[in-house]
């Protein structure tokens, strides 16, 4: 289906989708600021910023909301990640015009009011504090720091809790006037809407909204990792977590493709959509050898697409009666027998189905359609989401094996083991 995609006099870039298949629009606005945006002193603002846009502007007061979005039929909600935050609305098609205008209001008025800020303070903090009882959020938290050594991508997106405890209203307000400009923002929305009109009524409640000055950016080039680095985390709870985190490519690295085929081959495919399903990864390698042979009790990998080179990420439960280090031996001879064997072709075939059907899974309704039109934009464009299952057909098992000897050897690597010290696990 085509997409209309034009760009407003402010700088606002907009993506238009008609999909005619039901009476339902979904509507997204998405910023691009995150936490790669941030520096120490205000780490976790941008997921804050976030939280204080549903505390209400003069024209959308905090609390009635809530009330009119569901009166109307729809669900509204916001996502904060390293690279962008994004809000959206799904709605029947006659209502999104609350949504439009509610976008429009809140891009540059809210009101962060001083007293809504403090209340959301206890509120973050909570959130911090639950994160803290969770033991993968101790230790990917301890391994992200590891393995980078000047790029925000070391911190997490909730912020450190020194900075929640610090942070000023202004320094809050400061931000969001900084980054949240018609022209560092994309608008994308899919549905049963004309697109002439559509446009024009984006026209008309945006064209207005001044250019901001184009926000610095703090990111800068991570030197390469020459050694593994390793990490042990301890705390409350009775189980041993085991995460191996490569460096690996950004999104629009052709290698990107390679290793994410790789990854549905050991661990099974990650999912690129944050908020749609999984698959079984029983078929996996690191699955049939690690999780059927007792050495854990669950695996899985993660790679995301992201503005700047991230993170590949393997996770492993320990089992109760096996050692972090049976595991790591483990996980290690089978990125070795990868490296040294390239798979055999219906097993890579295998793969490349696996990761095709869940992102296909993560592509179907409107509302992940409409995602699709933004998140791609934030770190590639609309194409790359469109080649995608092409690009993955075109992997071949030497593609595989490469991208395993590149980006899986030890020296680019942060090895983290969760290590229980006898108290007992907080419930979250």
């Amino acid at each position: 289906m085509d997409v209309l995609k034009t760009t407003l006099s402010n700088g606002l870039n907009i993506f238009l989708k008609e999909i005619h298949t039901t009476p339902i629009i979904s509507h997204w606005l998405w910023v691009r600021v995150g936490s790669r945006d941030e520096t120490p002193g205000i780490t976790g603002a941008s997921h804050w910023v976030e939280h204080m846009q549903f505390k209400g502007t003069q024209q959308f007061p905090a609390g009635r909301l809530d009330k009119d979005i569901s009166r109307d039929g729809g669900f509204w909600n916001a996502m904060t990640y390293i690279d962008w935050t994004a809000y959206y609305e799904t709605m029947p098609a006659e209502k999104i015009d609350l949504g439009l205008r509610l976008e429009a209001d809140r891009l540059i008025n809210s009101d962060f009011d001083p007293d809504e800020v403090a209340s959301e303070r206890t509120v973050i903090i909570s959130e911090r504090q639950g994160h803290e009882n969770s033991p993968i959020f101790r230790l990917d938290e301890d391994v992200q720091a590891a393995a980078f050594d000047q790029h925000p991508y070391r911190h997490e997106v909730i912020g450190r809790m020194a900075d929640l405890e610090s942070m000023t209203r202004d320094d809050l307000y400061q931000h969001y006037k900084r980054f949240y400009t018609p022209n560092n923002a994309i608008l994308a929305m899919a549905g049963d809407f004309d697109s002439a009109e559509m446009l024009e009524r984006i026209r008309q409640l945006y064209e207005g909204i001044p250019v901001g000055p184009a926000p610095a950016r703090v990111a800068a080039p991570e030197t390469p990792l020459s050694a593994e680095r390793r990490v042990l985390t301890q705390g409350p709870g009775e189980t041993v977590f085991v995460r191996a985190a490569y460096r690996a490519p950004h999104a629009q690295d052709p290698d990107f493709f390679a290793l994410s085929v790789a990854d549905s081959l050991l661990a099974g495919p990650s999912n690129l959509n944050f908020f749609s399903g999984g698959i079984s990864n029983k078929t996996s390698r690191l699955y049939q050898n690690l999780v059927e042979k007792e050495l854990a009790v669950g695996v899985s990998g993660g790679l995301q697409a992201t503005i700047d080179p991230f993170l590949y990420d393997i996770t492993a439960v320990v089992h109760p009666e096996r050692s972090a280090d049976e595991v790591i031996a483990a996980l290690d001879g089978e990125i070795a027998r990868l490296q040294d064997s390239p798979p055999k072709a219906e097993e890579l075939a295998r793969a490349v189905k696996q990761a095709q059907a869940l992102f296909a899974y993560g592509s179907e309704s409107i509302t992940n359609q409409a995602f699709w039109l933004g998140f791609a934009e934030i770190f590639a464009d609309y194409a790359w989401f469109e080649n995608y299952l092409q690009r993955l057909a075109a992997v071949t098992p030497a593609d595989v094996q490469r991208a395993a000897q590149t980006y899986l050897q030890p020296q680019r690597r942060v090895l983290g083991v969760y290590q229980p010290d006898g108290r007992p696990e907080q419930p979250a």
